[in-house]
């Protein structure tokens, strides 16, 4: 798995094209293993409410949460778009995805009939 470091190169580029406001879509793995899927405009600080106990209700049970992927996007529809996208999929895609293993998450995206 990914650390807070992940998607770094897209951040990077987007941060070097001095972007005023940055809004992010992330992927938090909970004590219990679980996955959740979030998005805010400060990550850093937004992590650090998960794990106080000050965040959504579905990780304030499940603390401590590690940041374990993130995506930065220039607006916040994007990211709502795109958070609303990850939390449909399978768990299995979504660790394809942290891992970026773009083999198994092209396998995991076809259709099945």
């Amino acid at each position: 798995m990914q650390d807070d470091a992940s998607n770094g190169a897209l951040s990077e580029h987007r941060e070097s094209k001095g972007m005023a406001e940055r809004y992010y879509v992330y992927i938090l793995l909970c004590a219990d293993k679980s996955l959740y899927v979030g998005s805010t405009k400060d990550i850093k600080n937004r992590v650090k409410r998960h794990n106080e106990g000050q965040g959504a209700q579905y990780t304030r049970i499940r603390r401590p949460v590690r940041l374990v992927h993130h995506e930065v996007y220039p607006d916040e529809t994007a990211a709502v778009r795109r958070e609303r996208q990850l939390k449909h999929w399978s768990r299995a895609k979504k660790q394809a995805l942290i891992e970026e293993d773009k083999d198994r998450l092209k396998q995991l995206s076809k259709r099945r009939n």
